[in-house]
């Protein structure tokens, strides 16, 4: 279970490429996303499952790209990719995981696609 930090964005940037995005945050901290690594940790349950049991590794998103950035209330943000997810709600506080963690669950993930034949390329 995500630890609540109840962190604040001051910024939220989408590239000119819409292949990255950059939150920085109050206390000074920022964080550049690759679209492919939010698309594949989103926190939908078509992605992360219902239990941890039933999450899904999902292949062949490296050229996938963000096409809108949607505020939920004050706590979320709705990423809408190109390959037309966005069922996932980007919480500050899960964003901020991601950023923190990005190192270990990006070298899971590969870990993963490989373990079961799987590719970054569509």
């Amino acid at each position: 279970m995500t630890q609540k930090t109840n962190v604040w964005p001051d910024e939220i940037r989408l590239n000119s490429g819409k292949n990255e995005l950059r939150v920085a945050f109050q206390g000074g901290r920022s964080f550049d996303y690759e679209a492919e690594y939010l698309r594949v940790m989103s926190p939908s349950a078509e992605v992360q499952g219902h239990s941890p049991d039933q999450r899904v590794t999902v292949p062949g998103k490296q050229d996938v790209l963000i096409s809108a950035l949607e505020p939920v209330g004050n706590y979320a943000v709705r990423i809408t990719f190109d390959d037309g997810h966005n069922t996932g709600l980007f919480s500050w506080d899960y964003l901020h995981e991601l950023g923190v963690t990005h190192h270990v669950r990006w070298g899971e993930y590969l870990d993963e696609l490989k373990a079961k034949g799987l590719s970054r390329t569509r």
